[in-house]
C-alpha cells in the first residue's frame, strides 16, 4: 500500500499534476532511525564461532561495510574467509514505526534461509536484541529460536553475540563477532 502511494506521488510529479515545490515530505527519520546510523562505517571483525559442543570455538577474521538507506535502514555487508572459502553475509536494519519494533533480515551465502529480526533496544540506549527463527543445527529439518544482540561499547567497538534457544528454554551463545571500526 505504501509502494503504491508513492509511486502514485512519483507520477503526479513527473506528469506535472503536482509541482515539485508543492510535493508533501517524507516524514524524516525518528530517533529509532537515528539510533541504527552509529552501526554505519568500515570495520575489522574477529569472529569466534562454536561448531560442535565441547570443541574449541573456530577463529576468522574479516569486514563489515555498512552504509545508510536514506537515514531509515543500514545496509551491512560481512566478509570473511571460513577455512580457505570466502563467505558473504548481508544485514538490513531499520525500524517500523507503526509496530514500535525494530526490523530486518539476514541473508549469506552458506545458506538460503531468509532470517528475519524484529527487536527492540534495551532502556541503557546500547543493546539491540534481534529475535529470529531459522534452521535448527543440531536437528536437521527443524527450525529453532535464535537472537543477535548487537552491543554498542563505544564509537569504534561493538559486539554481537547470537544465541540459539535450547529445548530446556535456556539461551545458548554459540558465536561472537567483534568489531572495531577502521573508518
Amino acid at each position: 500500500m505504501r509502494m503504491i502511494a508513492v509511486l502514485a506521488m512519483v507520477a503526479a510529479v513527473l506528469t506535472g499534476g503536482v509541482r515539485a515545490q508543492d510535493a508533501p515530505k517524507p516524514p524524516a527519520p525518528q530517533k529509532e532511525h537515528e539510533w541504527l546510523q552509529q552501526l554505519v562505517g568500515e570495520w575489522e571483525t574477529d569472529t569466534e564461532a562454536v561448531m560442535e559442543p565441547g570443541k574449541p570455538p573456530m577463529k576468522l577474521k574479516g569486514t563489515e561495510s555498512v552504509r545508510s538507506l536514506g537515514g531509515y535502514w543500514t545496509l551491512g555487508e560481512l566478509k570473511a574467509d571460513l577455512m580457505g572459502m570466502p563467505v558473504t553475509g548481508i544485514m538490513t536494519l531499520g525500524y517500523d514505526p507503526q509496530a514500535k519494533k525494530y526490523v530486518g533480515t539476514w541473508v549469506c551465502s552458506m545458506d538460503g534461509h531468509l532470517w528475519k529480526y524484529e527487536g527492540t533496544v534495551d532502556a541503557s540506549g546500547k543493546v539491540l536484541t534481534l529475535n529470529t527463527e531459522g534452521p535448527n543445527m543440531a536437528a536437521p529439518g527443524k527450525l529453532a529460536k535464535m537472537r543477535d544482540v548487537i552491543e554498542i561499547k563505544d564509537k569504534d567497538h561493538k559486539l554481537l553475540t547470537s544465541y540459539a534457544q535450547g529445548d530446556d528454554g535456556k539461551w545458548v551463545p554459540f558465536m561472537t563477532i567483534k568489531f572495531t571500526r577502521t573508518k
